[in-house]
């Protein structure tokens, strides 16, 4: 069975030396975090299999409500309304994540930076897509940039310096994958969530693995390559489908450049694996932002498993490379 995705094909099948009694796999698929995601889970039985997959969907959905951007009640959704140069107390989890993003922004040069809502609603890439005139963009980017957010980690506490909003969209759904994964690691039994364009598994034993197939940049539906995955999680960002055409026929891309404010169209995609799904979500979104020989600079020297996809603009082949640590992880095997 195929389940099709946004960024990759994911094909449901172990492979794998089985026990004296085979496991029953028990699969849900389910609207959550603005996409249908598909959840697996290999128990000793269907009623337990079924318990574990409720346990979860409750993880997502309260990761959800910490961090959506179409709720009004969520934590982010609050911060963004959040009178300027005042506190809000927020969860600890949530300032943790934060920290986390906080880092990976410093790390990045700012290629990841989700305090881009201005910037969102400029482009309406929540909508139809529109282009701003050069007006309004120098306003929306006025009022993005991380650096504007301050959290304080001893007390929990955020603010913001000017009205900048943040969007979880480049690493709210590896957060909820990790919620996931820190809540479930000490049960038995091997699970896979497929949220889109992101991949997670859980730590398993022995020769069993996942097999995850890699979409072509432009096509979703047709694999360019197999990995055999049996931990962590593994995130593609590209353009494919879900990059929009307005009525003029201008392609508009779903990922900013937060340095320039304006959308980043590119015939290629990236595909990074992480032990910690959020910082695959981030990378995955930071490599794609980056031009692609400086990306793949980046990762090498901080031992990052990347691989990069890109169309030639000639030919229509595929021009795939991957860093060491992608090679030694994947394509060795």
């Amino acid at each position: 069975m195929k389940v099709h995705t946004a960024g990759m094909l994911l094909c449901l099948s172990a492979v794998a030396c089985q026990p004296t009694v085979a496991p029953i796999r028990v699969e849900r698929t389910v609207f959550l975090m603005g996409t249908l995601a598909t959840l697996v889970v290999e128990s000793p039985g269907r009623s337990a299999g079924v318990e574990r997959l409720d346990r979860m969907v409750r993880l997502i959905e309260e990761t959800e409500a910490d961090l959506s951007s179409w709720r009004e009640d969520s934590v982010l959704s609050t911060l963004n309304r959040q009178p300027i140069g005042t506190w809000l107390d927020a969860p600890r989890r949530v300032c943790s994540l934060l920290d986390q993003v906080a880092y990976w922004h410093e790390e990045t040069d700012g290629a990841f930076d989700p305090a881009i809502g201005a910037l969102i609603d400029a482009w309406s890439l929540r909508g139809e897509g529109r282009q701003p005139d050069a007006d309004e963009l120098a306003a929306a980017k006025a009022r993005s940039g991380f650096h504007h957010l301050t959290i304080d980690s001893e007390n929990c506490a955020l603010s913001r310096a000017v009205d900048v909003a943040i969007d979880a969209g480049g690493f709210g759904k590896g957060a909820a994958l990790d919620r996931v994964r820190r809540a479930e690691s000490v049960e038995p039994g091997s699970w896979l969530i497929d949220f889109g364009g992101q991949v997670a598994v859980s730590s398993i034993s022995g020769d069993d693995r996942w097999s995850i197939a890699v979409a072509h940049p432009e096509f979703r539906d047709v694999p360019i390559l197999e990995l055999q995955l049996d931990e962590g999680s593994v995130a593609t960002t590209g353009g494919s489908e879900r990059d929009i055409v307005t009525d003029n026929d201008v392609r508009l891309g779903h990922v900013i450049d937060p340095q320039t404010g304006l959308t980043v169209n590119r015939r290629s995609s990236v595909t990074v694996w992480h032990q910690d799904a959020v910082v695959a979500d981030i990378l995955s979104t930071a490599l794609y932002v980056m031009d692609s020989k400086d990306a793949l600079t980046w990762s090498e020297r901080r031992g990052i498993a990347a691989y990069f996809a890109d169309v030639n603009t000639e030919t229509g082949s595929v021009v795939q490379t991957a860093t060491d640590a992608f090679t030694e992880r994947f394509l060795g095997q």
